[in-house]
């Protein structure tokens, strides 16, 4: 009877392995990214600590423009996402689809993943596109190659519209249930009040998902800010969004180039981290009100 208390009492710590070997994993990743940043690496005969590579970057015009590049794919992408999102979820709450309204509108594009919204979206909008085509057939445009390219356009418009098709269902997943539940004691308080429908839902109903929709804001912006995948495939040759940056100097040639990439990519993740202390206060000052 011992034994067998002795082993029931070491199964938790024994499942706990593979998680702290993945941790582990990672917290090396981490740690020896930030000192490749710093110019430690042994293995290139690099063994003295500087900040030369923070002052590279910090001072070369590249990095600038692709810091403002991301932040504004990142920042009108969430922008549009947060108001799709808002629509989508009142307009599924309002005629109370149930779960194949939200499998069909929100679960389904969630599930997508980016490099297939990249494919939908060059179909849809390159030169030889759907939409080119039809326009051309109606004689709305002269030629397909007079409409607005999707792939390589600095105003990354093909991008915020991947991001937009992804993030918008995730900002409704965010926000539905607390549209659903609600009910509508609100809604009749506020038209004994005086207020119509549409007062109502921005007097009410979007004050009370407040909190849900800033959290989600966050998310999606921090996703895309360091999203690498799609403004590799669809964004500008110059400038470049900052992964994409940090990705094409880590794959240069010269091996003596890497502490630079590395420094990119801790510039990157103090960016990242400063979102998720804002992040935090949000969750922590939602729990202050709560009480």
């Amino acid at each position: 009877m011992t034994q067998k208390r002795g082993i029931r009492s070491t199964v938790p710590y024994l499942l706990l392995v593979p998680f702290l070997l993945f941790l582990a994993l990672f917290l090396y990743g981490v740690i020896n990214a930030i000192l490749e940043g710093f110019g430690l690496m042994p293995s290139l005969g690099l063994t003295a600590l500087t900040t030369d590579y923070y002052a590279k970057a910090f001072t070369g015009s590249d990095l600038s423009a692709s810091i403002l590049y991301s932040l504004y794919l990142a920042g009108v992408s969430s922008i549009i996402a947060i108001i799709l999102g808002i629509v989508i979820s009142a307009a599924v709450t309002r005629a109370r689809l149930g779960q194949v309204g939200q499998l069909a509108g929100i679960q389904i594009p969630i599930m997508t993943s980016h490099s297939v919204a990249v494919l939908f979206i060059i179909s849809m909008f390159a030169g030889t596109g759907l939409v080119a085509r039809a326009l051309y057939a109606g004689g709305i445009i002269a030629d397909t190659t007079t409409f607005p390219t999707v792939v390589g356009a600095v105003s990354g418009w093909g991008i915020i519209l991947v991001y937009v098709w992804k993030e918008a269902p995730f900002v409704a997943f965010c926000i539905i249930t607390l549209m659903a539940h609600m009910g509508d004691r609100y809604a009749e308080a506020a038209a004994c009040l005086g207020a119509n429908p549409l007062q109502t839902f921005f007097a009410v109903t979007l004050p009370l998902c407040r909190g849900a929709l800033t959290k989600a804001f966050l998310v999606i912006f921090a996703f895309a800010f360091g999203s690498y995948e799609v403004p590799f495939l669809l964004g500008a040759t110059l400038p470049k969004a900052l992964p994409v940056l940090a990705y094409i100097e880590f794959q240069s040639p010269d091996l003596l180039n890497r502490p630079y990439a590395m420094a990119i990519n801790g510039i990157m993740a103090v960016i990242a981290l400063a979102l998720s202390i804002v992040y935090f206060l949000v969750i922590r000052r939602e729990g202050r009100e709560a009480r």
